[in-house]
C-alpha cells in the first residue's frame, strides 16, 4: 500500500467536525479509511483524583499527549498499525484498553487543535477548517454534554466561559489561516461535504490506478 493521504479536520467545539467525519466515513469504503481523533490523546491522569481531573483545562494544548499523537501519525504514515488510546469522559481519564488502528489509504485527523500544532500540520496533506457561528456551537455543546455526558447546564456554561471560549479565541480561531478549505455551518453544509467526498473518492481511484499500473 502507498503512503496514506492524511486529511485534517479542525474547528471549535460544536462546529460539526464529527458530523462531517461521520458523513465522509459513511460514503467511503470502510477498508479505505481510518480516523484519528486528537481527543483520544488527552493525557493519562491516573495520578490525579477525580476532583483534580475535573479541574483540568481540556481545551488547552497542554491537556493533550501530542507527542504520542504525532508519533502514531508517523507510524501510520509508514504503513504500520498503532494502538490508539480510548478516553473516558465520564471519569476524565484514559481507559486501560486501547483500540488497534490499521493503516488505510485515507486517514482523517480530527480535533480542536490539530492546526494549532505545527508538528501535526506538517503531517497533513489536506487541511479543512469547520467554521460555525459561536451561538450555534454553544447550543450544540449544551445538548451534547447534557445528553451524552450527563453534565449539568451550570457546569457546561461555566466551562465554556472559563476555558472553552478563551481557548477558542487564543488557539483555534487563529489556526483557521492554515486551512486549505473552510467549510461553513459544519454538517449542515451538504454541498461542501459532497465536494469533499468526491475529492476523497478521486484520490482513492488515483491510488488504485497507480497500484494497478505497478502490478
Amino acid at each position: 500500500m502507498k503512503k496514506p493521504i492524511f486529511i485534517g479536520i479542525c474547528g471549535g467545539t460544536g462546529s460539526g467536525k464529527t458530523t462531517i467525519v461521520n458523513k465522509i466515513y459513511s460514503e467511503v469504503p470502510e477498508k479505505s479509511i481510518a480516523i484519528m481523533e486528537h481527543d483520544s490523546y488527552y493525557k493519562d491522569q491516573s495520578s490525579l483524583t477525580y476532583e483534580e481531573r475535573c479541574k483540568t483545562n481540556y481545551d488547552h494544548p497542554f491537556a493533550f499527549d501530542t507527542d504520542l499523537f504525532v508519533e502514531h501519525i508517523k507510524v501510520l504514515k509508514e504503513g504500520k498499525s498503532i494502538n490508539k488510546p480510548i478516553y473516558d469522559y465520564g471519569i476524565h481519564n484514559r481507559k486501560t484498553e486501547t483500540v488497534a488502528v490499521e493503516p488505510r489509504e485515507i486517514i482523517i485527523v480530527e480535533g480542536l487543535l490539530v492546526f494549532y500544532e505545527e508538528r501535526i500540520r506538517d503531517l497533513l496533506d489536506i487541511k479543512i477548517y469547520v467554521d460555525t457561528d459561536a451561538d450555534i456551537r454553544i447550543l450544540r455543546r449544551i445538548i451534547r454534554d447534557i445528553n451524552e455526558r450527563a453534565r449539568s447546564l451550570d457546569s457546561i456554561i461555566n466551562q465554556y466561559m472559563n476555558t472553552v471560549r478563551p481557548a477558542h479565541e487564543q488557539f483555534i480561531e487563529p489556526s483557521k489561516k492554515y486551512a486549505d478549505i473552510i467549510v461553513t455551518e459544519g454538517g449542515n453544509n451538504l454541498v461542501a461535504i459532497d465536494l469533499m467526498v468526491t475529492k476523497i473518492r478521486s484520490l482513492l481511484n488515483i491510488e488504485q490506478l497507480k497500484e494497478q499500473q505497478l502490478d
